[in-house]
Formats: structure tokens, sequence, C-alpha cells
């Protein structure tokens, strides 16, 4: 894997060369017998035919009422072969923005095998039999008060009675897509002072300083320290992906099993101690009859992950250590022991490392990134999480035909912990000579003690288990009339380590179905909620739902319409109760502190006895309610000519009843104590509509998918009081940023001969002088203050688009998914963008205003102290359209000849090349691609097969 790494440009070359002229060898020889995927079209009708997992309930797809998208990755995943699910479901659903948003609402609840709140990060794709999105307030209704912002439902694969053994095994490398460029020593300490000078303050480096900085005459005396050059990173590190599932049947008992194992190498190049990531997981389960109306099944996940890493991230620490500050390793040949007869021992005793000794500085003792990295120890963080179910089910038709009920119970269990390994090291601050020769060396730092400290400490500890029993009716009446009635009682109990109050969810639920000729359907669902964040007496609340559907292809009139294959037109309202948007527990009580403050008892010059006393400190309200979502949607799906499938929808949701502390209610003196209240309310609404071409001509198949969503948002009632009207943020978008208009920067002519403000030039926050950002005064009044604060963008995109591409010809197979996103803007926050004070400066500030440049300027003027007009204020000079186009992936696949794959005893036999993170197109690119912080983002590409026995 090493020598993969250190050669990969070539080897990849060559890998790619070889596996296409094997892939045009095979063509050639048995060309007739190639594996070919034809489009049939019949697939598209009887899709609405085929079964879709609602998470309690399992219905056909042609007679759901609410809004739902659902997608099988098994339809997919052999050409477009990505694991991680976000990545998956991110553009390829319509009505779903980015990975986990459905129609702007929020995070959705995450459902996997009908065990509310688990994560979809924990799942590889492989393992994944279909997820289904459920959109609006009919769909998800039976999920009660966490369906507020929708539900996206996740069923993993079971057993079948066909044995089957799958193999997916990919490997590649990641390189960054950018890194930080901060400036280099002698173009920092050059800016500095020009900051320094701005202020009024002396230079802090001399001018012959600078000049040795320059020259390169010494690193070690005069660094140039880039904590993000090759010196600390590779130009990239490896992964791999390896899969294997088996499945299968024994008599009355199916079983399944999924293998995983994951491997990400680290970034960071110094030590050995930096190994990156590896991820073991199992899935299992298995079906059983108990007996003639009683079945059960048993499931089973652990998975074990492991990060080794030094106790330094240079990624993160690269953004506060100067480049001058000082050499962190001194090469032991510069030394000169002359006329020292102490340094010989000093150096004797010192650690070294290839050479080298640690260096620091006195003044910056806590400041030691890399010899923490190098000397400093290592830690491991180990997560481990076990998640056990256990579902029976029974089939009543002895007590009345139709009837089944099902129980489910869950336990799941998550846990992580940080074992570290400290040591004390020795870092040396050195004295040159003329001739740049280290002639004393002070150790600032400790003795060199090996594994004095070892912790263990527990990050996170979450146990979860939860319940439902289920109660399911179904009855056809003559030949028009089917009736399907549901009753279900769920509740959700999830303990976290170190929050006293476990987070508790439970409801109970009936859902009634009745269509008529398989062509008007009618859903009628009731949730009874309840929750332990409210007083007693007022925690439930009944939430109704209706929805229509009627599909028209099934009249006399549309039935032999050649061109109309499928059509149905619904419309469904309702309303969800919930207490997921309440920030607390028993916020209904009221608060009383106790106050060490006195009064008097006596005579107020005579005796001084005293008493603390009691005040309130948020008033009591028993009547505080539920948030309620009021929903309201109408869409159509249908299928013409065979080959253009067509969904869209309409949609309306009212978020009424939002808890807060109004203040608008009482009168001023009652502040203090004012209590918890529902009160805000927000619209969103929009559109979405995704369509699907399917055709094929000759030996080339097509398949084409679109989506678009667009979401609005408006602030309907808010509790606020402001001086000025255009500060209310009612009738604002939800997202809306607030913050003051850019005029650009202050100029020389604003200001008089003694650095005041000329007449009429609205006075800003401190003093400002010429290069300083200047603000619009938008109420005339003289001052700019938070008063002139105005909408200036907002941060969700309203337009959001996916499109995904599969072209087939022969045995190959090319793949593209893109997405974009328009309208959306985006605030610039960190230290790389604005520095102040004695910030590190980022290669942003050579657009810094000076006299000269005053025309051309995009950055203000340097200083170094805090500025708060400058960098301490949201506005629009730090505001960045958001918009971008982006290839999120493609994969080009080959089928081995059917013939090949039969004598190895396969079923199917793939082999592919794929990229990821391909390629951004935006105004403000550099921008986005580059991530500060933890860890950059990355492109990724990968060789990789798939196997089926």
């Amino acid at each position: 894997m090493i020598h993969f790494i250190k050669h990969n440009k070539s080897l990849l070359c060559l890998g790619s060369y070889l596996l296409f002229s094997y892939a045009l060898a095979g063509q050639n020889i048995q060309q007739t017998q190639t594996d070919t995927i034809a489009i049939d079209s019949t697939k598209l009708v009887s899709n609405f035919d085929r079964e879709v997992n609602l998470g309690f309930q399992i219905e056909k797809n042609g007679n759901i009422v609410g809004s739902v998208s659902s997608i099988n990755p098994d339809k997919f995943l052999k050409f477009d072969n990505t694991q991680w699910v976000r990545d998956a479901l991110n553009g390829r659903i319509t009505g779903l923005k980015y990975s986990s948003n459905i129609r702007g609402l929020g995070d959705a609840l995450i459902v996997v095998d009908g065990i509310p709140g688990r994560s979809i990060d924990l799942l590889n794709m492989e393992e994944i039999q279909e997820i289904t999105v459920l959109k609006d307030a009919s769909a998800a209704a039976m999920y009660g008060s966490m369906a507020k912002n929708g539900v996206i439902v996740v069923t993993t694969k079971r057993g079948s009675n066909k044995k089957e053994f799958n193999v997916s095994a990919s490997s590649g490398i990641k390189n960054p897509v950018a890194m930080p460029k901060y400036l280099d020593s002698g173009e920092y300490m050059k800016y500095y002072n020009e900051a320094r000078a701005n202020d009024g303050l002396s230079q802090t480096y001399s001018d012959d300083e600078i000049a040795n900085f320059n020259s390169g005459i010494n690193p070690y005396r005069y660094p140039n320290i880039d904590l993000y050059s090759s010196d600390y990173f590779k130009s990239q590190s490896s992964f791999t992906n390896v899969l294997a599932d088996f499945s299968g049947a024994m008599e009355d008992t199916k079983y399944y099993i999924n293998v995983g194992f994951k491997s990400d190498r680290s970034l960071q190049d110094v030590s050995d101690n930096d190994k990156g990531t590896t991820r073991f997981n199992v899935r299992g389960n298995i079906d059983f009859r108990i007996n003639s109306w009683i079945t059960s099944s048993l499931d089973a996940v652990a998975i074990i992950e492991r990060n080794k890493s030094s106790l330094t991230n240079l990624y993160n620490a690269g953004q506060t250590f100067r480049p001058n500050l000082y050499a962190p390793l001194l090469p032991v040949s510069m030394i000169d022991f002359t006329g020292n007869s102490n340094l010989e021992g000093i150096v004797e005793a010192a650690n070294k490392y290839d050479g080298y000794i640690l260096g620091g500085n006195q003044s910056y003792s806590d400041n030691v990134p890399l010899a923490n990295v190098i000397a400093g120890g290592e830690q491991t963080n180990m997560t481990r999480i076990s998640q056990v179910n256990n579902s029976i089910d029974f089939d009543l038709s002895s007590i009345t035909e139709g009837l089944s009920a099902k129980t489910y119970l869950s336990f799941d269990f998550y846990n992580s912990y940080n074992l570290t390994v400290k040591n004390q090291f020795a870092i040396y601050q050195p004295t040159w000579n003329d001739d740049n020769k280290i002639i004393d060396l002070v150790n600032v730092g400790s003795a060199d003690r090996r594994g004095q400290e070892e912790t263990v400490e527990t990050n996170s500890f979450v146990i979860r288990y939860g319940f439902f029993g289920l109660l399911n009716y179904e009855k056809k009446i003559k030949e028009d009339h089917f009736i399907k009635a549901s009753l279900i009682g769920f509740t959700n109990n999830t303990y976290v380590k170190s929050v006293k109050q476990s987070e508790k969810n439970s409801n109970v639920a009936l859902s009634l179905n009745y269509s008529y000729k398989n062509k008007f359907l009618l859903d009628l669902n009731a949730s009874y909620i309840h929750s332990v964040k409210l007083a007693e007496g007022n925690r439930g609340k009944l939430a109704p739902t209706v929805g229509l559907a009627y599909i028209l292809t099934e009249e006399p009139a549309l039935k032999d319409v050649s061109w109309l294959n499928y059509l149905k037109i619904r419309t469904s309202m309702g309303t969800i109760y919930s207490d997921v948007g309440i920030p607390g527990y028993f916020l209904y009580d009221a608060i009383y502190q106790q106050n060490g403050g006195s009064y008097y008892w006596g005579d107020r010059y005579g005796s001084t006895s005293s008493n603390g006393y009691t005040t309130i400190e948020r008033g009591q309200n028993n009547s505080l309610g539920m948030e309620k979502r009021m929903d309201f949607n109408f869409g159509f799906e249908g299928l013409i000519y065979d080959k253009f499938s067509i969904e869209a929808n309409y949609f309306r949701s009212s978020l009424k009843e939002k808890v807060t502390r109004v203040s608008t209610l009482y009168p001023q003196y009652y502040n203090s104590f004012r209590p918890y209240s529902n009160f805000n309310e927000e619209l969103r609404s929009g559109f979405e509509l995704g369509i699907r071409y399917t055709d094929k001509f000759g030996d080339l198949a097509v398949d084409l998918g679109a989506r678009v969503l667009y979401t609005d948002s408006e602030l309907t009632k808010v509790d606020e009081v402001y001086e000025d009207d255009y500060q209310y943020r009612k009738g604002t978008s939800i997202d809306a940023y607030w913050g003051l208009e850019s005029l650009g920067f202050f100029g020389v002519d604003d200001f008089n001969a003694d650095g005041s403000l000329k007449d009429g030039v609205p006075a800003q926050f401190g003093n400002v002088q010429a290069g300083d950002l200047k603000y619009k005064d938008i109420n005339n009044d003289g001052v700019v203050n938070d008063q002139d604060q105005v909408v200036i963008g907002r941060w969700d995109a309203p337009w959001t688009f996916g499109t995904d591409i599969k072209l087939n010809y022969k045995a190959f197979t090319l793949f593209a998914l893109l997405t974009a996103q328009v309208g959306s803007d985006a605030l610039i926050s960190d230290s790389y963008y604005r520095p102040q004070a004695g910030d590190k400066y980022s290669e942003i500030v050579r657009g810094r205003w000076t006299e000269a440049t005053a025309n051309t300027a995009t950055f203000p003027r340097l200083s170094s102290i805090e500025n708060t007009n400058n960098f301490g204020k949201t506005s629009s000079f730090w505001m960045y359209d958001n918009s971008n186009f982006k290839i999120e992936r493609v994969q080009l696949t080959y089928d081995l000849p059917k013939t090949w794959v039969s004598n190895l005893n396969m079923e199917d036999f793939s082999v592919y090349a794929s990229g990821s993170n391909l390629l951004m197109v935006a105004n403000n690119k550099e921008i986005k691609q580059l991530s500060l912080g933890y860890a950059p983002s990355y492109r990724y590409y990968s060789l990789g097969l798939r196997v089926k026995f």
C-alpha cells in the first residue's frame, strides 16, 4: 500500500490502461456474449406496483396517497459505487435538499428498520435495501412528534430463499482540493509593521531582520515555517473499502450477514502515530418461523471504529502558528561545541529525531504543535456501537381474516472513548553566533520522559431503547372496495451521558386507508402525541391528517390513451404536533433564585441586620403547548410514452405556536420573569419536480434523471420590538442574514486634518480612519449602530438541482451525478479571511487598503489591535455568493463477458474506475473549496470491483 501511494499516479494510469485494454479485448473476443443492460420500459410501469417500506407499513407505490419518494440502492450501486449514504442521497431524490433536509424544513427524522432516531452515518450502502423519504404530514403522521421535519426511512437487507454471496472492494487515493495559503515570514513581518504603523505604533521588525528572513541564509535562525507544506503533509493519502454479504435460507429460517472493513489513512505525515481511521462492521439478521401463525426476526449490529493520531492536528494548529515564530527542529550539525563544555552534555542527553533536536522559544513554550506531534505522545479514539432488534409477527387470521399484529423491541448502545498517552519532552532555544552556528541551548520545555501520563476519557455514552406494537387489518369488500387499518403504539427513550433528563418520545397512531376500484384512494390518519416537556394535564395532543388520490388512468376514457401510461393526482392536509423545537425540559415551571443581597430590618442608620431574599427568574406557564406544523400538499405523478416518468408537488407548511420567551405580551417591568409561551410563526412553501427519461438507441441505452426543488420561507409572526419599522423580522425570510450594508472603505477625504470625521459623515464603531469599512446610515440619524442592520442576504439556497446520467453501451456504463445550488449567500468569518490584531496573515491581506491601492483594495487597512468596526460586525462586505454547480461523481463500469463469468461460477462480475468531488463551478470557488479547521476537503479517485456469486 505504501508503494502504491508513493507511485500512485503511474500505477493509476497503468491500472486504467490495463483495465480497459482487457475490457476491449474481451469485447473483441466474445462480443456477442457480453452482458448488456437494456432499458425495459415495462419496469417503469411496474414501478407503480412495487412495494415501498414506509417504516411501520409496507404499501404498493401506486396506493400511496402521501408525498413519498424512494430509491433502491441495488439498482444503482453497480454504476455509482458510493458507500456513504449521505452522498448517495444528495441530488438523487425529488424534494430532498442536500442529504437529510426535506423541502427546507430542517433535518429529517431518520428511521432505520422501523427504529426512529438511528443514524444513517453508521450504515454503508451495500447493506441497504431501500430508502424512502416521507415528505408531507399525511405520509409522516404515524411517527408523531419526531416527524416535524419529515422522515427518511431506511430498510436494510434481509435473507432470501436464494443463496447469494456478494463482494465489493475498492481502493484509491484522495487529494486535498485546496490547502490554506499563508504569507511567508518576510512578507508577514512587512505587513505586520504596516499594521503597527497604521495604529501609530513603532515597528516590531527591523529592515535588517526582514532581509535576513527573506534571504534564506539560515532557515533555522530565520525560519519560514509553513505547517501546510509537503514537509508535514502528503500530497495524497489512501483509502480502502471491502464489503461482503451472505444470504440464504434453511427450511423455515432465512439469514443475512454483511461484513465491512474500511481504512482511511491520514494526510498528516510527521509521526508514525498518525495512522488514520479503520472501521469494522458486521450486520446480521435471521427470520424464522415459530409455528403456523407466529414468525420472528432477530437483528444484531456491531461497529468498531478506531482513529490513531498524534496529540496535535497540524491542519488546525497551522492557522495560528506564525511563520517566523521559531524553528521547530534544530540540526545537530549546526551546533558548535567550541568553548562550551556544558553544551556537549546537553546535546548528548537530548532526544534526537533524524539528526535534529526539538527547537522552541521561551515566549511560546506552550505553542509547540510540531514537537507535540513528534514527541508528545499519541491518542486513540475508539467508537463501539451495538444494536439489537427483535420483532414478532402474528398472523391472526384465525380470529378474523386480514388481521395481523407485530411487536418490535430494540436496544442500542453507543460508546466512544479516548486513550491518551502523554510524554514530557525538552525543547531548546538556541543562541547563535555570527557564523550562524548554535553556541548554546536552553531547555524551555520539560525533561524528556515517556509514558508518564496515560488517560482514558469517555467522550460519549448513549443508550437508546424503543418499542412499538402494531395491529393491522385488511379487508376486501366485494370487488371494488378495499380497506386497511393500522393501530400503533410507540415509545422511544434515549439516555445520554451527563444529561440528567433522558429524551423520551411516545405516541399512538391510527391509520385508515380506503380504495375504490384501485383508482380512488383515501387516507385518514390520527396521531396522539405525548410530551414529557410539558406540564401535567397538557402533555397530550391529537394530530389529524387526511389525504386523497385519484388514479385517472384507471378511468375508461384514459385507460386506452396510448401515450399516457399512468397518471395519479393527490392532495393532503393535516397537522403534526411536536415538542422537538422546545429547547428544554420543565420550561413551563417557574424558576426562583436565592439572592445574596440584603435589606435592612431596622432603622437604616441603626442596626445593619440583613437577610437574603428570593427573586423569580422565570414565570410559570402550565398552558405551554407543543409547536404545530400545518401542512398542505398537491401533486401528481405519471408516465408518458413508456419513457418519461414525472413527479411534481406544490407544498405549503406553516409552523405555528413556536416556543419563545415572549416580550411583546408583557409590560417592560415584567421582562426579568417572562414565562415561555407559544407565539412565533413561520411559513415555508415551494414546489418540486422530478423527471426521468429512459430509452434505447441500438446498443446505446440512456437513463436520465433531473430534479429541481424551489423553497421559499417567511416569518409570519415574530415576538419583536424595534424602534424603526424596517428592522422588523416579520415578513422576511427565515434564513435571512441581518447585518450592516457596506459602502466600501473610508477614504482620506472623509476626514479632517485632525483625524475626525467630516460633517455629514456618520459616526461608526469606535475611532475609524482611512481604510476602515464604511457602513450605510439606514435611518439617517448620523450614527451607524445596530439599528442600521437590514437584510443583506440569505443562507439557504431557494433553488437546488440534481441530475443523474447513465449511458450504457454494450458492456460499458458511464454514470455521472451533478448538483447545483442557486440563490444563497454565505459569510466568511474565519481568521484566515478576517485576520486582525496578532492573527496570522493569509494571502487575503495582499489586497489590503493603502492610499496607493485605495481604488483596488479588497481588504481593510491592516491593524495590530482589535478592530470592532471592521471585523466585529456582520456586514455585506464579508458576504459572498454561495451559488455553485458540482460534478459530484463520475464512474465508468465494465461488465465482464457472461461466458467468462459463468466459467468462474459467478453470476456477475464488474470492474470500475470512479472519481468524486471532481469539479466545482462557482464565482467564489476558492472560498468554498477551502476547508478550515480539522481537515481539508478531498477529491477521490478509486478502482474497484463487484462480484456476485
